[in-house]
C-alpha cells in the first residue's frame, strides 16, 4: 500500500485491521473489501473515494453494524459496531434526506429522541440547537416538500446530530445537489464541524469536495475495495471556497486523482 497511511491506531474513534467482507449471492461470491487497515482519530474528517462499487458505502456501513465483515477486525470507540449502535455511538446522514414527509421538520428531527426517550424539555431543547447548528431556526414547523433539496439535507445532518454522538456517518448527502448548492453546504459543513469538533467519515466521488473538506483522502481501487492511498492534506482548517485554486489544492488533487488512476491500473 505504497504511500498510504493507516495511523492513528491508538485511541482511534474508527479501527480496522485486515477487514474484508464477501457478499454470498446467487452467482456465486462478490468479495466488496479486502484487507483494509485504517485508523480514524478523533476530530479527523475522513473522505473515502473511489469508483462506484468500491466498497465505500460498504466501509461505512460496517462502521454502523449494517453489514457484517466476514474477515479481519473492526472497532468503533473501542467497541464492536453492534455495541456501538446500541450505545448510539454514530449518527448517519444518507444519500438522500429520507425525511418522511407527513412529518415536520421539527418531528422528523425529534424522531431518534422519541425512540430514546428523551424527555420532551431536553428534546426540544437539542431540536433548537440542532436547527440553529445547521443554519434552519425558524423552520422546524415546515414540512420537508416545503423546503429545498439542501435544506432538507440540512435537516437530515440535524436530524444525525440530535442525539449528540462524536462520529458522524455520511453518505454522499450532497451528491444530488447541483454544483452552487454543494459549495454552499460544503462550507456549512466545514462550520459545523469547526464548531462541534465531531468525527466525520464522509463518502464521496468528487475530488474537489473530499480535498476540500477533509483533514485525510483515502483512496480506494475497484472491487475488492482495498485502501490504495491515505493522503494528508497541508491545507489550514479555515477555507475559503477559493482555496481550491491554489497550487497546494491542485497538488493535492493532482495526488488523489493519481491515487484512482494507478488503483484502476491494477484492476483484474
Amino acid at each position: 500500500m505504497e504511500g498510504a497511511s493507516v495511523q492513528p491506531a491508538s485511541g482511534s474513534v474508527v479501527q480496522a485491521n485486515g477487514l474484508g467482507l464477501t457478499f454470498q449471492t446467487s452467482d456465486g461470491p462478490v468479495e466488496a473489501l479486502s484487507n483494509v487497515d485504517l485508523g480514524v482519530g478523533k476530530g479527523d474528517f475522513i473522505s473515502f473515494i473511489g469508483p462506484s462499487g468500491c466498497g465505500k458505502t460498504t466501509f461505512l456501513r460496517v462502521i454502523a453494524d449494517l453489514e457484517q465483515p466476514t474477515a479481519g477486525s473492526i472497532t468503533v470507540n473501542g467497541m464492536t459496531p453492534r455495541e456501538a449502535r446500541r450505545r448510539r455511538a454514530y449518527g448517519y446522514v444518507f444519500q438522500s434526506a429520507a425525511l418522511y414527509p407527513w412529518r415536520t421538520i421539527e418531528k422528523n428531527i425529534a424522531l431518534p429522541l422519541e425512540i430514546m426517550g428523551v424527555a420532551r424539555g431536553e428534546k426540544m431543547e437539542r431540536i433548537a440547537r440542532v436547527l440553529d447548528l445547521v443554519d434552519l431556526k425558524g423552520f422546524g414547523k415546515k414540512f420537508p416538500w416545503q423546503l429545498s433539496g439542501g435544506m432538507q439535507q440540512r435537516a437530515s445532518i440535524a436530524r444525525a446530530l440530535a442525539f449528540d454522538a462524536d462520529l458522524l456517518l455520511m453518505d454522499e448527502p450532497f451528491g444530488a445537489l447541483d454544483e452552487i448548492v454543494r459549495d454552499h453546504l460544503n462550507e456549512q459543513l466545514l462550520k459545523l464541524w469547526d464548531r462541534t469538533n465531531k468525527t466525520i467519515c464522509f463518502v464521496t466521488h468528487s475530488i474537489p469536495e473530499a480535498v476540500y473538506l477533509s483533514t485525510r483522502i483515502v483512496v480506494m481501487s475497484p472491487r475488492p475495495g482495498r485502501v490504495t492511498d491515505v493522503i494528508e492534506s497541508t491545507l489550514p482548517k479555515e477555507r475559503p471556497l477559493d482555496i481550491r485554486e491554489s497550487p497546494e489544492f491542485l497538488a493535492i488533487a493532482h495526488r488523489v486523482r493519481e491515487g484512482l488512476r494507478s488503483g484502476h491500473s491494477h484492476e483484474v
